[in-house]
């Protein structure tokens, strides 16, 4: 797609559509930007007058909560939330550091940036990726229908299957990065979000890439945001209430390591065998036992055998 077309993306409706569950948000779209986390994430900083306040994911997330007064004079409630779209993103950045770039059209890419206090912030990223799924292919009521196509890779990743009934075998469709940053008293979220729209060539992933118009043909990215955009706010809003143990069955239906064999980078679990997660959203690994894994520690990846 001609990068200098700018796409219609319903700024002003989306805003509407999303103030009233979160008060003072803003939305945003820039025609290019390096990484929209990295934008918001600065942002926050700057607001809380701290530009080298350290970033972390929230399975990093120590139990110390911050205090004292909020640098320069401001308030907790100087941070508002943001949804920032970019339709080029450069500089874009996966979990463990991996590059994600995005063209105009092809992708989308955006990050969300609103306060959030849950009493534990394990699962997180579970279950954002959990609402995306859900928006994007609504399914019957558990035990009915078909089994779905889009598939979630513990901890972060959203996968198309071609074939329900081979769920280890898939190939990935978009990625979830979080992390946060303190701001006074208040602690800043930024959940960044990148699906690929369009077929997309990609060579250094092993399993290949999915497109989203493979699932629902003729599907744009302006659409994409439209219909998850909310889900993604009420499960963020859900999640800081109730935590992840609610959607640990809903997460079983679309879970694509279940019953796989996959291998870790944990020392005392090399390899195993997936076995779905807790109400933490910790990856049960069975190796001469039952082991888990959280979110954050290791890189998880599915046995050559199983992802052949």
């Amino acid at each position: 797609m001609n990068a200098n077309v700018h796409l219609h993306w319903g700024a002003e409706a989306l805003w509407q559509q999303l103030q009233p569950l979160l008060p003072g948000l803003s939305v945003e779209v820039l025609a290019r930007a390096e990484s929209t986390n990295t934008v918001l994430l600065e942002r926050a900083r700057v607001l809380g007058g701290d530009r080298d306040a350290p970033i972390s994911r929230p399975g990093e997330l120590d139990s110390a909560v911050a205090g004292g007064p909020t640098p320069l004079g401001r308030r907790g409630a100087d941070v508002q939330p943001c949804l920032l779209v970019a339709e080029q993103q450069t500089r874009g950045r996966g979990r463990l550091g991996r590059d994600w770039v995005s063209s105009t059209g092809a992708s989308l890419t955006f990050s969300l940036a609103l306060p959030l206090a849950p009493a534990d912030w394990s699962g997180l990223s579970l279950a954002v990726g959990l609402a995306l799924a859900e928006a994007l292919e609504p399914l019957p009521q558990a035990g009915a229908g078909a089994p779905p196509r889009l598939r979630l890779k513990w901890p972060n990743d959203l996968w198309l299957v071609d074939d329900p009934a081979a769920p280890g075998r898939g190939r990935k469709l978009g990625g979830i990065l979080i992390e946060t940053v303190s701001v006074g008293q208040r602690r800043m979220c930024v959940v960044g979000v990148g699906l690929n729209v369009l077929p997309q060539p990609v060579p250094d992933f092993p399993h290949g890439y999915a497109s989203l118009q493979e699932l629902r043909p003729g599907i744009g990215a302006p659409d994409v945001l439209a219909c998850v955009a909310e889900a993604l706010v009420r499960a963020l809003l859900d999640f800081q209430a109730h935590g992840f143990a609610p959607n640990v069955a809903a997460y079983a239906r679309r879970d694509l390591l279940r019953g796989q064999a996959v291998t870790t980078t944990l020392a005392e679990v090399p390899a195993g065998v997936a076995d779905g997660v807790d109400e933490r959203g910790a990856l049960r690994v069975l190796a001469g036992g039952v082991h888990l894994v959280v979110s954050g520690e290791v890189s998880v990846r599915l046995h050559p055998s199983a992802a052949a």
